[in-house]
């Protein structure tokens, strides 16, 4: 384990791209950083991306963030499995409380990431790794080109995202679970209970006599909720959409705290979170420098 006993220049909260990009300059920059590591990141659940800049050819969740953090240790930033429950200040910067022990930091970044709302149906995270469930359409709409689409939401959100999906393919249905005031004629009201997986398709089978309906891919439109916790307790502002708001050197509302990814703004996208881990990175670096 890190010797915690002396304060860190840095400590990132979150393991995603954000966090482990902003780890990486931060250990460059010659820094005492810390990655806290909470859990799988939503990067994690990516099968294959490919607009992620560098990889032509595709990469999975899981090697890019296996390379990003590679490259992190490669440099002296440590990176450890631990979750900061609660942040407060000091005179010095903050201090971090985990379960078992605290630690100090001159500055902090939150690479938290947001929590997506998923639907309760058997065999989701197998959907998801198979690509037959689908959580972004910047991301891979590309790759469902001619396929036959279905979004599942709740309101206009599932709306908003069949029409991104429509210059795509023709075949774009919206599943809306209950039911759909004034909704157009490609939208059907849903039970979730009526959805099922099999090996390559979503199959739909509603009651009373419909046929089944099959897709190739079902796109969520439920929704996420960013991860903003620890930033909440110290007053730190968000936006209408909940996530927080930062200036453009990426530190929230409260002084030394500096924000990257999704937590941020709703884009969502690996190159956006890299980029702005990198702003926020340098800007932390320059605020120590100051002192």
């Amino acid at each position: 384990m890190t010797d915690t006993s002396e304060p860190f220049d840095a400590v990132v909260v979150g393991a995603g791209p954000a966090g482990l990009t902003a780890a990486t300059y931060l250990a460059r920059f010659r820094r005492r950083v810390l990655v806290l590591d909470g859990g799988r990141p939503r990067a994690a659940w990516i099968p294959e991306s490919h607009n992620t800049p560098g990889f032509p050819q595709g990469v999975g969740g899981t090697e890019l963030l296996r390379l990003l953090r590679l490259q992190a240790e490669e440099f002296g930033a440590a990176i450890e499995a631990g979750r900061a429950e609660r942040l407060s200040p000091t005179e010095a910067g903050f201090r971090l409380h985990l379960a078992d022990r605290s630690l100090e930091a001159a500055t902090v970044l939150l690479a938290t990431g947001v929590a997506d709302h998923l639907p309760q149906i058997p065999g989701l995270d197998q959907a998801i790794g198979a690509s037959l469930v689908r959580m972004c359409p910047i991301c891979d709409a590309w790759e469902a080109i001619g396929a036959r689409l279905a979004v599942l939401g709740e309101g206009p959100l599932a709306q908003r995202e069949a029409d991104f999906l429509r210059p795509y393919s023709e075949d774009v249905t919206v599943l809306m679970l209950g039911e759909a005031a004034e909704a157009p004629p490609e939208t059907v009201s849903i039970a979730l209970d009526q959805l099922r997986f099999e090996e390559r398709e979503v199959v739909l089978a509603q009651t009373g006599g419909e046929a089944e309906r099959r897709f190739d891919h079902l796109y969520l439109a439920l929704g996420c909720t960013p991860q903003v916790g620890l930033a909440e307790t110290l007053g730190a502002r968000r936006d209408e959409a909940g996530a927080l708001i930062t200036d453009t050197h990426l530190m929230t509302t409260v002084e030394g705290l500096y924000a990257a990814g999704d937590v941020v703004r709703g884009l969502n996208q690996i190159s956006v979170a890299v980029g702005e881990a990198a702003i926020a990175a340098t800007a932390m670096h320059n605020r120590l420098r100051g002192r």
